[in-house]
């Protein structure tokens, strides 16, 4: 690995790095969960929109605090691609959890590191492990546990998780390489600054009225959105996105949980089976992907 000062990384440290990806995605689990109830005041496109531009107004103090001479970038590309694939990523998930069981669209959607050594393949043409194919076997075969499609095919609310999950790995595998030379403020910034521009159509599109009772849970979305970013562009400092790629799944029992507990969801028999294939798949992919520069060198 290059110098922090160098790369923009800082020093490995798997241990930190996944402590903070766990607690990032335990406020996506609930991002999702806040998004499920503040969607019955509001179209999707509307809780998009808010969501970002919400998470914009608190950021933007902070951000122009050092300077405007501090966010200028020569990045531009690699932001819009990351806000791009956010901002799809999260309406698909938005559109789907108001058609399906929240746990249910939080699991396809996070089948995400199934797709990221396909991705990097794709992108550098790299060899991919045997175990990397095993792997997304493994979990490709938990997706389908969950979707379950004989008799009935799949709903459009699934095939919507299964959208967001494509353009989740863009997402995530974007901020990894953002993070070699971008500092976590200027990240964000561009992310919720361009999202919010990308979501004002789709709201217009979409729209809906917000009740002044809606407020204080899109407010709540909007903080856990914030904190959830803000913690991953900090933990991928740590470490590379295929060694946290596995942590990613802790949203997935997250998620479960508050799903059972609130929406009184208990998980079916597939559903538990589906939930081991994808993340077992997920972590052996994840980890024969990060073993592979190892071998070449």
């Amino acid at each position: 690995m290059t110098s922090g000062k160098a790369s923009g990384y800082l020093t490995e440290n798997l241990g930190l790095g996944a402590l903070l990806t766990t607690a990032a995605f335990f406020c996506v689990a609930l991002v999702g969960t806040l998004a499920k109830v503040s969607g019955q005041f509001t179209s999707t496109g509307v809780l998009l929109l808010l969501q970002n531009a919400i998470c914009l107004v608190f950021l933007l103090p902070v951000a122009v605090k050092g300077g405007w001479r501090s966010l200028r970038t020569d990045k531009i590309g690699l932001h819009l691609l990351r806000a791009g694939s956010g901002t799809a990523c999260w309406y698909a998930l938005f559109f789907a959890i108001e058609r399906i069981p929240l746990a249910n669209a939080t699991l396809l959607t996070y089948s995400a590191p199934l797709w990221m050594p396909l991705i990097a393949w794709a992108v550098t043409r790299q060899r991919v492990a045997a175990a990397t194919w095993i792997g997304a076997g493994l979990g490709f075969a938990g997706v389908m546990l969950v979707l379950q499609p004989q008799g009935h095919g799949f709903s459009i609310g699934e095939l919507s998780a299964l959208a967001g999950a494509l353009t989740l790995a863009v997402a995530m595998m974007t901020v990894r390489w953002l993070g070699a030379t971008e500092p976590v403020t200027r990240i964000l910034l561009y992310y919720f600054g361009l999202s919010t521009l990308l979501s004002i159509p789709i709201a217009i599109a979409d729209w809906a009225p917000v009740p002044a009772s809606a407020w204080p849970w899109l407010i709540g979305l909007g903080f856990a959105q914030l904190f959830s970013q803000i913690l991953i562009a900090v933990a991928y400092r740590y470490a590379s996105a295929e060694k946290l790629g596995p942590f990613i799944y802790t949203v997935i029992v997250f998620t479960a949980v508050i799903d059972w507990i609130v929406w009184d969801h208990a998980p079916t028999l597939s559903t538990y089976l589906g939930m081991v294939l994808v993340i077992g798949g997920g972590v052996m992919a994840m980890r024969a992907r990060a073993r592979v520069p190892a071998q070449r060198t």
